[in-house]
């Protein structure tokens, strides 16, 4: 199987027998759906969509909170379910989430811009400063860094190596950070 959803847990540590200590993110993966198989037939590409979260009053057009295409072309049926088994001899796998959103933040925290002094009447502490030129463009020229809203990224991290692996719970372990908040949907795919 390609791919599968799941649900980040948050971080720990795993001891090696070396001694070292491994950083892993846990992320919890329950047997996800097949709600649809495309073929290149009917929809002119293989692939398979796999069901989350399955909703506690489903409706027709809707059943699970998340819902995700992964290309295949591996012969599933609808309604068969894909669990971890399929990453048993992965070693790297490429995974997706939402990064934390920010909220609305400075340049300084945004873009790590340096501050203005903070003594003898300066009023520029933590203002970006000159945004333009003079008078010939008349304008802000696009891609400047301003002041915006920072975070809710669609962040993918490639080659992150699987350190752990419960069937029976349903929990992979990935080395390192995992982009999201504790209980956001993470995407892992096979490389």
């Amino acid at each position: 199987m390609p791919g599968i959803l799941g649900k980040k847990i948050g971080m720990t540590r795993v001891f090696q027998d070396d001694g070292r200590v491994i950083p892993i993110t846990i992320v919890e993966c329950p047997p996800n759906e097949v709600t649809q198989v495309k073929t290149v037939e009917k929809d002119g590409y293989p692939a398979i969509v796999l069901g989350f979260s399955k909703l506690k009053k489903p409706t027709k057009t809707k059943q699970f909170h998340f819902v995700r295409e992964f290309k295949s072309e591996e012969d599933v049926k609808k309604g068969d379910q894909v669990t971890l088994e399929s990453f048993q001899d992965a070693e790297d796998v490429q995974v997706m989430g939402i990064s934390k959103g920010k909220g609305f933040q400075g340049v300084i925290k945004r873009y790590n811009f340096s501050r203005g002094p903070e003594t003898h009447g300066s009023h520029h502490h933590r203002k970006p400063g000159s945004i333009g030129a003079c008078a010939k463009p008349g304008r802000v020229h696009k891609g400047k860094k301003l002041p915006g809203r920072m975070g809710t990224d669609r962040i993918t991290l490639r080659s992150v190596k699987v350190a752990y692996l419960d069937n029976e719970k349903n929990l992979i372990g990935l080395k390192g950070p995992v982009p999201g908040p504790n209980g956001a949907l993470v995407v892992i795919t096979k490389k």
